[in-house]
């Protein structure tokens, strides 16, 4: 993850106009709604520090409560209305592959008749409202030009944009306003990252309070959960081979074309075996903040 500095809109709406009126009346101009927008979510990369469950399947396929963390973050987004997604595939491309093109079979009761091969589904099972695109990006590829390759697949102007490792209870109805709001070409989601100790309040030679590896006060890094105009990656070319953090991050914040919504509630990344666990203990214990889905709330 990326150390930011919270970079607000200079000035008022007004001078903003002023500013650059060609790329505000573009931006201000009625978009889709929430449901017609696409997520697009990257789950190419190797996930060295969590080696242990990712040596034979991409890290967005570790599981929490026996669901690939990519479920629960696709789960976060339709929960606002979201149903059309890309998935950046890269590293074992493969499971994530067939994970979805079977998972009606996976989520069902089926018949098999081992003489002819035939199957009968007998319950439909959980199914979900997604649309689904599995795009292949390559092994090698970084991050910027994987979501470049995506976009062939995008409907719209403006879509999300998440990494597929970690989950947070982010209002994306209130990102997506805030984006439209700043009038700049990409919005990232700014959090606390969480400690990796815990921490002790002490009074008179006492521990008064002990939270286990809470959330920090101080210091923002960026989370994910990113709101992005086309035009962000309209530098990029099909030849080139560019990081959205280093690449075209940097370039926008460099422009002052580059937002920041300053989430300050839940998010945990899974980077490593011990967060893995945690995850998983919070949703055991039905203390999942992340969990926010049940009822669906469409938005407009």
């Amino acid at each position: 993850m990326v150390i930011m500095q919270p970079m607000q809109p200079k000035g008022s709406d007004r001078d903003m106009r002023d500013d650059n009126i060609d790329r505000l009346e573009l931006l201000e101009r009625p978009g889709l709604r929430v449901h017609e927008m696409t997520a697009i979510i990257l789950c190419g990369g190797l996930g060295t520090r969590l080696r242990e469950e990712t040596e034979f399947k991409p890290k967005p396929m570790v599981e929490i409560g026996g669901k690939p963390i990519l479920w629960h973050i696709m789960k976060h987004y339709h929960h606002f209305g979201v149903r059309n997604f890309v998935l950046c595939l890269g590293y074992r491309g493969s499971v994530i592959r067939d994970y979805f093109l079977n998972y009606q079979t996976h989520n069902s009761d089926v018949a098999v008749d081992l003489r002819s091969g035939g199957v009968e589904t007998l319950s439909n099972g959980d199914a979900e409202d997604w649309r689904v695109v599995l795009a292949e990006t390559g092994a090698d590829t970084l991050t910027g030009s994987r979501i470049r390759q995506a976009l062939r697949y995008v409907r719209g102007n403006t879509f999300f944009a998440t990494y597929g490792d970690g989950v947070s209870d982010v209002d994306i109805t209130a990102l997506l306003a805030h984006h439209r709001r700043c009038g700049r070409s990409a919005t990232v989601t700014a959090v606390h990252p969480s400690s990796r100790y815990g921490e002790l309040s002490i009074d008179g030679g006492l521990v008064k309070t002990f939270r286990e590896k809470p959330q920090v006060n101080d210091g923002w890094i960026n989370g994910g959960f990113m709101v992005f105009e086309r035009a962000a990656f309209s530098d990029l070319k099909p030849t080139d081979n560019e990081s959205l953090e280093q690449g075209v991050l940097e370039k926008l914040a460099r422009q002052e074309d580059l937002a920041v919504y300053q989430h300050g509630g839940f998010w945990q990344s899974m980077d490593t075996y011990r967060e893995m666990c945690l995850l998983n203990d919070m949703w055991a214990s039905g203390q999942a903040p992340w969990r926010i889905w049940e009822p669906c709330r469409l938005s407009a």
